[in-house]
């Protein structure tokens, strides 16, 4: 998946919040009142070239919307930054963060909990789609 820029990831960010949106809906949105029109709808061309972002026409209106997955996005961009910079180990990050931040053991603890609840969590969704695949076939 190509890495998008720091722009590119902030209309994204709307695009996913919104769903759907002109270019006008973005530039509402965005941080920098002052951003020119031409530069949202610029980083909207480049994002649907990306393949990022799909649009339908309503009139003269373009309602731009993403095509790729939020979270998979986010996975995909995680799963980089930990192979760049901690060897690809949870571990060396968890390990950075805590040093970094002083953080304490309970709080580590608790961030373990919540992976250990997540991961439970999506177990039970596999069970669930398999069982439901095996259903329909």
């Amino acid at each position: 998946m190509t890495k998008l820029t720091k722009a590119e990831e902030e209309v994204m960010l709307i695009l996913w919040e919104l769903e759907e949106a002109t270019v006008r809906d973005v530039l509402e949105k965005l941080e920098d009142p002052e951003t020119p029109y031409t530069t949202v709808s610029t980083v909207i061309r480049v994002l649907e070239k990306k393949e990022f972002i799909k649009h339908r026409a309503i009139g003269n209106t373009y309602l731009y919307r993403p095509s790729v997955d939020r979270e998979d996005y986010i996975k995909n961009s995680l799963s980089g930054f930990l192979n760049k910079y901690f060897e690809g180990s949870f571990t060396n990050l968890a390990s950075f963060f805590a040093t970094e931040n002083d953080i304490s053991m309970r709080d580590l603890r608790e961030m373990m909990d919540e992976v250990q609840d997540d991961l439970k969590e999506d177990r039970k969704m596999e069970r669930i789609e398999r069982r439901r695949t095996r259903k329909e076939n």
